[in-house]
């Protein structure tokens, strides 16, 4: 059985041994780095795009470009060949209907991350981002699987709950109607 670790919001992870990898994300992003040749696998969990400011410092893994060179630099610690990685990208849900789209933190770590990878010529092999829900991520170091489950925003949960006892409402009075005519 392999050894689960837990990460939260900027925190990173990366193995030479099998273990899995798990996370949560909303809006945050995560990206699983993986050098193949090696069996080298990790995962961050980025909650803002871009740098930190002066004020907070260059170590602090919430922000992007540090989430995503401080993984590196560990994976390559570890062994990891720099020109070998490739990457899978996690997250970025807009669980706020209330926010637009253009506003989203979730679309803007995603962009962050796709443009980083990009630039560094990490290939991206495989995504899932955008939408309304939450994931939990669940990593293999070894393997570089990834299993992917869906977690329903509360939001969309409770306007489908509104909508199901309006709905049920609505058919009770239809029901209670003298007046209905059914068609066959």
């Amino acid at each position: 059985m392999k050894p689960t670790v837990k990460i939260h919001i900027g925190e990173y992870y990366s193995s030479k041994t099998p273990a899995v990898i798990t996370t949560i994300l909303g809006p945050c992003a995560a990206v699983c780095l993986f050098d193949a040749e090696n069996r080298i696998g990790g995962m961050n969990h980025i909650l803002l795009p871009g740098d930190s400011p002066a004020r907070v410092g260059a170590g602090d893994s919430r922000y992007g470009i540090n989430a995503m060179e401080l993984l590196i630099n560990q994976m390559m610690k570890l062994g990891a060949n720099r020109y070998k990685l490739t990457a899978k990208v996690f997250g970025g849900a807009s669980i706020l209907s209330t926010i637009s789209s253009v506003f989203s933190t979730g679309m803007k770590n995603i962009e962050f991350v796709v443009d980083f990878l990009l630039l560094e010529k990490i290939p991206i092999t495989n995504y899932n981002f955008g939408g309304v829900d939450s994931r939990r991520i669940y990593y293999h170091t070894d393997t570089n699987d990834v299993l992917l489950k869906r977690i329903k925003s509360k939001e969309s949960i409770n306007e489908f709950t509104d909508i199901r006892l309006r709905r049920n409402n609505l058919e009770k009075k239809i029901r209670q109607s003298s007046s209905v005519i059914y068609f066959d």
